[in-house]
């Protein structure tokens, strides 16, 4: 029976690109790639520290990593962010992340025009003109690269149960969610589109860490997430031609257990007690 990687056709100059990769769940992404054999592009914006440490990390397993800044607000960030992927590597990306997300505390009634704009251009419209730009640049060599390709819109749990809280993040990442299929239908067959929804994994906006650790037990395991169980998720889909369209869930069940406040608020209110 042959692997994934045989399937694949796996090489080592396989490349994935990772948005938002110095940092938290990013960098664990960015990690595991590296140690499933692939190279990482490593997107930052302000981080230019903590993503050279994470280069350092990689280039010790062997796997190379050169540095990519941006603004992923910018109109033209998907496509100057493509550009300098094929300048540093030499070559498309085989795959791309979109882990990089605006995530600001409002409700409905104090949601802004600027707000609602600064969310979806990070979480929603560059993610998805980036995974376009990729499919149409493989286009262009002329045949289809039967799955071999992949994008992975990186969700949140909120997506699939919801509450009024992070108004203008959640909806930002509610039309991503709904574009995983749309782009999966309209990008094929160059290019693999697929989600992955974690939960909550870091201490977040005002939490304290007491409010973390009550907050990141309200799943249906009664344990926190682990960062690198989600970060091998991200691999998998990569390195698993037959997901296409689809969204793995890896939130220990989080996304079962209905709040009516997100749950760093409810875990200190009335509707919140921890398992």
């Amino acid at each position: 029976m042959r692997s994934v990687s045989d399937a694949l056709g796996s090489t080592p100059t396989r490349t994935v690109l990772v948005t938002g990769a110095a940092r938290r769940l990013g960098r664990e992404i960015s990690l595991a790639f590296a140690r499933a054999g692939w190279d990482v592009l490593a997107h930052h914006r302000h981080s230019a520290d903590a993503a050279r440490a994470l280069q350092a990390e990689i280039e010790a397993l062997g796997r190379r990593c050169p540095l990519l800044r941006a603004d992923l607000r910018a109109p033209e960030a998907a496509a100057d962010l493509l550009h300098q992927a094929r300048a540093s590597s030499g070559a498309l990306p085989q795959c791309i992340v979109n882990n990089a997300s605006v995530f600001e505390a409002d409700e409905a009634l104090s949601a802004s025009a600027a707000g609602l704009m600064d969310h979806f251009a990070t979480n929603t419209v560059t993610p998805l003109l980036l995974a376009n730009a990729l499919a149409a640049a493989w286009a262009q060599r002329g045949a289809p690269t039967a799955g071999r390709c992949s994008v992975v819109h990186v969700l949140d749990q909120k997506v699939h149960n919801l509450n009024p809280d992070y108004f203008s993040y959640t909806v930002s990442k509610l039309a991503l969610a709904q574009s995983v299929a749309l782009q999966a239908q309209a990008l094929a067959p160059w290019v693999r589109v697929c989600g992955l929804s974690p939960g909550l994994m870091y201490l977040s906006g005002p939490q304290t860490p007491d409010n973390f650790e009550r907050a990141s037990r309200v799943n249906l395991l009664h344990r926190p997430i682990d960062p690198a169980d989600v970060a091998r998720c991200a691999v998998f889909i990569a390195e698993n031609p037959s997901l296409n369209g689809a969204t793995l869930q890896a939130d220990n069940g989080q996304h079962l257990v209905a709040l009516d406040r997100d749950v760093m608020f409810a875990v200190d209110g009335a509707m919140g007690a921890t398992p």
